[in-house]
């Protein structure tokens, strides 16, 4: 019996090592390849992501393909160690999103806005669903995916911006407080929004067709897919409601009660205490938990800003930043390193598949951007500017890719397409808005039939 437990306790002790060495190699790699993309003033999360490649079956595994198993086993303790941490990098990455998602802009670049995020979202969903509906799921799908499932995958693909590259990339460039940023994150912020509730939708869809399905609509006991696409559509969108209306000030009565003696001792652990606490309600719910850290992130963040608790050197401000700090320091790059890790860019993906997809969604979604600023009254050069700025898939895209891929719905090769195709358009739009820059400090560009503007300010929800 001693000598059995002896071994066990041996086995664990090499687990934890293996897990630690595991941990220090993806932060070294992810941390010095983000520094280098930075160096070049290019996005650090894509960086991190080249950094898991490279550690990856797409690069070590190909030419030291032992030591890549024996460092990231594909089954095992490790492997559930290493798939908890992504996880966890995945909830602080939405949960700081949803922070994100709110900004400021004038009445008069509601115009352009509204029609481009209209526009930017109906036109490319459109067509990547009806390339797999005319086509069929085939090239698409993974083995839990249906023609449903793929079918709204391929549009979300096909209609997605990521707010936090978009806004890095403006913010470095200084043009994230002109008239072109606030439209650029008011289309972002609306087209995030709409796509994570048709994401939740889509992959409650998925969970209520899965033998591992839990939640209220487990217990329900229907299979349905009629009322199941109803049921998760409803609560989605309720949970949007909430977090948009109601969670805010259910957030701030929390943090300011007295008998909140956690908020009192730490407000960093309140706010992630907060993060778990919703995410554990949307899965009671069968809603994905990357839903629910964005709906946390939203109530939260807007929470302290209706208590004022975000002006310099309150204790609001100083939770958030910790927040960041240590989720960007360990959990997000190890999130984003563990992507890249999970490519296959040997055996799964098609350059071909590739480059037609690329150019399909990126064609689509410019033509949909440009045509309604245009119509909007904008000039061409600033319609250009604001397709190619909304092209950026980014963490967004990258974030669709993981989950999907995760829940079965999409294949390893379609999985390594959107990674891609996520790190080649934001890429393109760094470097298109670096060149742009100058012309973009400018008050908008307007055409001559259009009213004068109104300067006073409207916040967007």
């Amino acid at each position: 019996m001693s000598a059995t437990r002896t071994e066990e306790a041996v086995l664990e002790a090499r687990e934890t090592v293996h897990l630690l060495a595991a941990l220090a190699t993806i932060c070294v790699v992810a941390h010095g390849c983000g520094f280098l993309f930075s160096a070049l003033r290019q996005p650090p999360v894509i960086g991190e992501i080249v950094g898991g490649i490279l550690l990856g079956p797409s690069f070590l595994g190909l030419f030291a393909s032992a030591v890549g198993a024996e460092l990231f086993p594909s089954s095992g303790p490790v492997a559930h160690g290493l798939d908890a941490l992504y996880q966890l990098g995945q909830l602080l990455l939405l949960f700081l999103a949803g922070a994100e998602l709110r900004v400021r802009a004038a009445r008069r670049e509601w115009r352009t806005g509204t029609a481009a995020a209209a526009a930017g979202l109906l036109l490319p969903f459109a067509a990547g669903a009806g390339i797999v509906l005319l086509s069929g799921p085939g090239r698409f799908a993974g083995p839990a995916g249906t023609a449903t499932t793929t079918a709204l995958v391929v549009g979300l693909a096909m209609a997605v911006a990521a707010i936090p590259v978009i806004s890095r990339i403006m913010m470095d460039l200084g043009i994230m407080d002109t008239a072109f940023g606030r439209i650029v994150l008011m289309v972002a912020v609306i087209e995030d929004i709409v796509l994570y509730v048709v994401l939740a939708v889509v992959l409650g869809l998925a969970q209520a067709e899965s033998e591992q399905s839990v939640g209220l609509w487990h217990a329900f006991g229907s299979t349905s897919p009629l009322w199941s696409a109803v049921y998760f559509t409803l609560v989605s969108l309720v949970f949007v409601w909430g977090a948009l209306v109601r969670g805010p000030r259910w957030f701030k009565w929390l943090a300011e009660h007295r008998g909140n003696i956690v908020a009192r001792r730490s407000p960093v652990a309140f706010r992630l205490a907060f993060l778990l606490a919703v995410v554990l309600i949307c899965l009671g719910l069968g809603v994905n938990a990357v839903f629910g850290a964005l709906v946390a992130g939203i109530c939260a963040a807007r929470g302290d800003e209706h208590a004022g608790n975000l002006h310099a050197g309150g204790g609001a401000l100083r939770a958030w930043e910790a927040i960041r700090q240590f989720s960007q320091s360990f959990f997000v790059p190890v999130f984003f390193a563990l992507v890249g890790v999970r490519l296959d860019l040997v055996r799964e993906f098609d350059v071909g598949f590739f480059v037609w997809f690329l150019l399909l969604a990126c064609g689509v979604k410019t033509l949909s951007i440009w045509g309604a600023a245009r119509l909007a009254g904008e000039t061409s050069a600033f319609a250009g500017s604001l397709a190619l700025a909304l092209n950026a898939r980014g963490t967004v895209g990258v974030i669709l890719a993981g989950v999907t891929h995760q829940a079965g719905l999409i294949n390893g090769e379609f999985f390594a397409v959107l990674v891609l195709v996520s790190v080649v358009t934001s890429q393109a739009a760094g470097f298109w808005l670096a060149r742009r820059a100058p012309a973009l400090h400018d008050p908008m560009p307007r055409s001559t039939h259009q009213v004068a503007p109104d300067p006073s300010p409207a916040e967007i929800s």
